[in-house]
């Protein structure tokens, strides 16, 4: 009996050879990502299997918790260049950070200026359980310090998922949207995999990200896509080159 359907393509058969990554946690032990060089190798590897030909890597920067600075950063990464030489031939591995979006950041914004992924573009995340009470003004004063926000996987932001207009909201007040690519295979959950489906449609995306910090990520890629959307998430990721 013929099928009717159209096979859905594995996540890692939609990257193109000139994919540029713009979020991933691979440089070694200054994050919840790659803890050891040998970790380091492995996600850059699986990068470069894939057809990654850029890297901007993104560690946490995160008061208490990822105490990152850009000299810890910058440290990493050229600990990586040093002990991967190879590696980072063959893909342009370049670093900025994932800013936690709190109170922490708007003094920080105050006395250094922020790691960027581009000219004045920088990545930025909220917390999992709730968005802050000042969240709009946040956004307001990094703008107004002259930064281009772009809100890393708003999908996986929960408390939006009933209130979809918040979405929009964010739009309008300046942020761009990164997609995290596993979210297309349903590695979040069905949830999130709904929003990222319906944030596709409504054509709210301005990038996407590996987000890669392990083994498991990596694997995930070779998963099929349980979204609808797929020809919007494909140029999506053709949106990346951007940084190109």
């Amino acid at each position: 009996m013929l099928s009717f359907f159209k096979t859905k393509p594995k996540l890692s058969e939609l990257i193109p050879t000139n994919y540029v990554d713009i979020h991933s946690h691979i440089l070694p032990g200054i994050d919840d990502g790659a803890q050891q060089i040998e970790d380091s190798k492995f996600l850059l590897e699986s990068m470069i299997s894939y057809g990654f030909s850029k890297v901007i890597t993104t560690p946490h920067t995160m008061k208490n918790v990822w105490d990152n600075t850009t000299n810890t950063i910058i440290a990493a990464h050229q600990k990586t260049q040093t002990e991967l030489p190879s590696l980072t031939k063959q893909v342009d591995l370049q670093y900025a950070s994932e800013y936690f979006l709190d109170e922490n950041l708007m003094q920080q914004i105050q006395q250094e200026k922020l790691l960027t992924l581009k000219d004045n573009f920088i990545l930025i995340e909220m917390s999992y359980l709730n968005a802050p009470i000042q969240l709009y003004d946040f956004l307001f004063e990094l703008q107004l310090k002259g930064y281009q926000l772009v809100l890393a996987h708003p999908e996986r932001y929960t408390y939006f998922h009933s209130n979809k207009k918040e979405f929009a909201k964010l739009k309008k007040a300046g942020c761009l949207f990164q997609l995290n690519l596993l979210a297309t295979v349903g590695y979040y959950g069905k949830n999130a995999s709904e929003i990222a489906d319906y944030l596709l449609k409504e054509k709210l995306y301005d990038f996407v990200g590996s987000d890669f910090h392990h083994k498991n990520h990596v694997a995930a890629f070779q998963n099929k896509l349980i979204i609808k959307n797929n020809q919007i998430l494909e140029e999506t990721i053709a949106k990346n080159v951007f940084f190109k």
